[in-house]
């Protein structure tokens, strides 16, 4: 790991970055796949807004996520570690209450910001502590928290209640059979909300969006403009299906097809509303705008990825280590430091988004992070540090490995039931599909693989899941990853 304790200026860099405090506003869809904005190849539907992003910015063409699920994802982007050493690599949860929480001594980019003046906020779905613990949003550097702090809450659209700071938001329309109030508009007036409030300060707003993930429900206007527009359909029985009401997690929805264009539709707009309400207040020259997501596409729901071609050419999805699980879309607009229509492929990941983030606001980071800035790329500097490889884990699925270094990636399924199971090796720049397997090809860079994959991480630390009905349960967990220590 790399010890940032300062963070000097680059010879071609010379500015005054803390003096200025640009607004930073950073953009995590759910489960959105490399190949579902069309520009990235999208056919069957565009993304206009988010397009805008890369006509008027950059487009990264080789940026990889923090794990292939959410909450190990979202903490190597808030910790700048990655799953080799990060707390959290799988998605442990307690239901009702939300997942297992970060050490309560945690730094994150929240803390960051706070510690370089800033407002702080985040907006969707947060999945690292439950309310009450140490590691909650207002814990974790952060001023203000509106929507889901349980991923599993935040699987419905329609939610009976939203968590707004500390306490609990009542969506009265959607007791009983009504569908009254679509999650993603609340969340969506309150970040405008919070945008226009700290119009006159830097501020730094983590906007976690909801879509679109499972379940498959769009706004009804939404389905009525697609319904039957993208033939054959896709069905799904969920939990509101009589005697499969336990065997499912979603709502059920004979339309899914028609439901995840209204849903990244709804995104879409958003973030062109947002992008407008940067523009009305006069701040948008002064805004930095990072967009990604935090995984590869989902096949749940009804949700049918191979319909969508949601992985682009990438092979694999959601929960694996194969490109389409990690390799997600990454967009970033700052007006007058990064040049419009630029593309790069420079190899980056959400770890690098901390050190990124505290090199443009001259801050320094009090602890060992795995990330390399990439202010450079940013903004056209050829200096630029690379990563010697990136490494993930993921401890579910019987523990999963992944390892990229230049052209080169390794893949290690099962890793629970065997630590030595044959390490899979693919040319990234001939085979982009992991398609063949040439570890017995080469030996030799298998060798060189192994070798960073032991030095790459440590022992899983032990984490404190004292959450309220744990206590009242003796202990008891529910969802505890099973996989490698």
């Amino acid at each position: 790991m790399k010890k940032l304790l300062l963070l000097a200026a680059l010879g071609a860099l010379q500015m005054n970055w803390a003096a200025e405090k640009p607004n930073i506003i950073y953009i995590l869809a759910d489960d959105l796949g490399y190949g579902d904005l069309s520009c990235y190849g999208q056919t069957k539907f565009e993304t206009p807004n988010i397009d805008s992003l890369a006509e008027q910015g950059m487009k990264f063409t080789s940026h990889y996520s923090g794990s292939t699920v959410c909450a190990p994802s979202r903490c190597s982007l808030l910790t700048g570690m990655h799953t080799g050493h990060s707390v959290v690599r799988g998605n442990a949860s307690v239901w009702p209450e939300g997942q297992a929480p970060m050490p309560a001594d945690t730094f994150t980019m929240g803390h960051m910001f706070k510690n370089a003046g800033y407002a702080t906020a985040i907006f969707g779905k947060w999945g690292l502590g439950a309310p009450g613990t140490h590691s909650e949003p207002l814990e974790m550097g952060f001023d203000r928290f509106y929507g889901f702090n349980c991923q599993r809450i935040a699987h419905h659209y329609y939610p009976y209640f939203l968590n707004d700071d500390r306490g609990y938001e009542m969506q009265w329309g959607n007791f009983g059979l009504e569908e009254g109030e679509y999650a993603p508009d609340k969340i969506q007036d309150q970040a405008l909300a919070f945008v226009e409030a700290n119009k006159d300060q830097p501020f730094f707003m983590y906007y976690a969006l909801i879509q679109p993930h499972a379940e498959m429900f769009a706004p009804e206007e939404k389905m009525e403009k697609y319904r039957g527009k993208f033939l054959p359909e896709s069905s799904y029985k969920g939990v509101d299906d009589g005697p499969d009401f336990r065997k499912a997690r979603y709502g059920s929805q004979s339309e899914a097809h028609a439901a995840f264009v209204g849903m990244v539709e709804v995104m879409d707009e958003d973030i062109g509303e947002l992008i407008a309400k940067l523009e009305e207040l006069g701040i948008a020259d002064n805004t930095l705008i990072m967009f990604s997501s935090d995984n590869g596409p989902h096949k749940e729901g009804g949700h049918d990825p191979a319909y969508f071609n949601s992985s682009g050419s990438q092979r694999g999805l959601k929960r694996e280590l194969y490109e389409g699980g990690i390799r997600v879309p990454m967009l970033a607009t700052w007006p007058g430091r990064i040049a419009p229509a630029s593309e790069t492929d420079h190899l980056s990941a959400f770890w690098d988004v901390l050190p990124t983030f505290a090199q443009i606001t001259g801050e320094s980071l009090p602890v060992e992070n795995d990330g390399i800035s990439f202010l450079p790329t940013l903004l056209g500097d050829k200096t630029q540090t690379e990563h010697e490889y990136l490494y993930w884990e993921f401890h579910e699925k019987k523990g999963r490995v992944a390892i990229r270094k230049g052209k080169w990636k390794g893949v290690r399924y099962n890793v629970a039931e065997d630590p030595n199971s044959p390490l899979e090796l693919y040319d990234l720049s001939s085979d982009p599909a992991e398609a063949t397997n040439v570890a017995k090809q080469f030996p030799e860079v298998v060798a060189e693989l192994e070798a960073l994959i032991k030095g790459a991480r440590t022992v899983s630390p032990e984490t404190d899941f004292n959450f309220p009905l744990v206590r009242k349960r003796g202990g008891m967990m529910s969802d505890k990853p099973k996989g490698i220590k």
